[in-house]
């Protein structure tokens, strides 16, 4: 079932004056299951390629980069915060005309899919949660010390532009991997691409600034999973240097039928577990759009 490479196309829509980019799978069957995927930092809807080969053909995955990630453009002057991600995704959805889907949520992917879930609780037929924290006991220590910064902290530039250099952007896909030669270098050097872009530092920053809002919603987006108990999939990487192994196994406390799946490999799982993650999402494709669709 999985043999078949999709065929994807690839497509700019314009939302309030930013031009976002998208990968889109063409399925063989128009009422296939669609899999909306949102992409973590500092990575764009590249990092989804692999995935929508090997499902695309029987499944339409859709891949947005956000305002400040990939190809998308952004006007002088936009304010980079999840808020205004949440919003352009948003517009993004209602712009292709998507009423139902599974929303696939990894790292960023989880502040700004949560916020479009509360907005519009009716369009998630399914999670699926890729290292993609909603939980306090899921940050580490690295995790809370940048939630922690703010543009008074002393150092905190320079702690910042750490990150955002080559040498950070590669130690987040090697950290917590056993086996790096699974990793392919294009990975990283793609999204030291994009950050080493005009603006693009500037705009991470902001964002970094901004992430101690996501924590401040982490009770408001529990309550929202206890009070619509989507059907879930937790896949995590343990050894994710940003989001630890508790962060997975709390959604359980919220939604206690989810189905939990976990990697010895780091925050990128898809890069060295797409052989095992595939078949897992396909299934519970299968099985949530079925219900959903009854």
């Amino acid at each position: 079932m999985l043999g078949a490479i999709a065929r994807t196309v690839h497509r700019h829509v314009e939302v309030d004056d930013v031009r976002v980019f998208y990968r889109e799978s063409v399925p063989d069957r128009a009422d296939a299951p669609v899999l909306l995927l949102l992409h973590g930092f500092p990575s764009g809807s590249h990092q989804f390629r692999r995935l929508i080969d090997a499902l695309g053909s029987h499944y339409r995955l859709i891949a947005p980069d956000y305002p400040g990630f990939g190809h998308t453009r952004t006007p002088d002057g936009f304010v980079y915060t999840f808020d205004r991600l949440a919003d352009i995704t948003e517009g993004f959805v209602r712009s292709l005309g998507l009423d139902r889907f599974v929303m696939y949520v990894f790292d960023f992917g989880a502040p700004v899919g949560f916020r479009i879930a509360e907005r519009h609780p009716e369009w998630i037929a399914g999670l699926v949660v890729q290292n993609g924290n909603a939980y306090e006991e899921g940050l580490s220590d690295t995790a809370r010390g940048l939630v922690g910064l703010t543009p008074h902290t002393p150092g905190a530039q320079d702690a910042i532009r750490d990150v955002l250099s080559l040498a950070g952007t590669r130690g987040q896909y090697e950290t917590g991997v056993p086996d790096t030669d699974l990793l392919a270098p294009d990975g990283w050097t793609l999204d030291q691409h994009f950050l080493d872009l005009p603006g693009r530092k500037d705009a991470q920053q902001s964002l970094i600034f901004d992430y101690r809002t996501n924590v401040e919603r982490y009770d408001d987006w529990q309550a929202w999973l206890r009070r619509h108990t989507p059907p879930a999939l937790v896949l995590w990487g343990t050894g994710d240097p940003f989001f630890t192994e508790p962060g997975a196994h709390a959604y359980l406390r919220d939604l206690p039928d989810a189905e939990l799946h976990l990697f010895d490999t780091g925050h990128f799982a898809l890069e060295t577990h797409l052989p095992d993650i595939a078949p897992l999402i396909a299934d519970f494709l299968d099985r949530t759009w079925k219900r959903a669709t009854e």
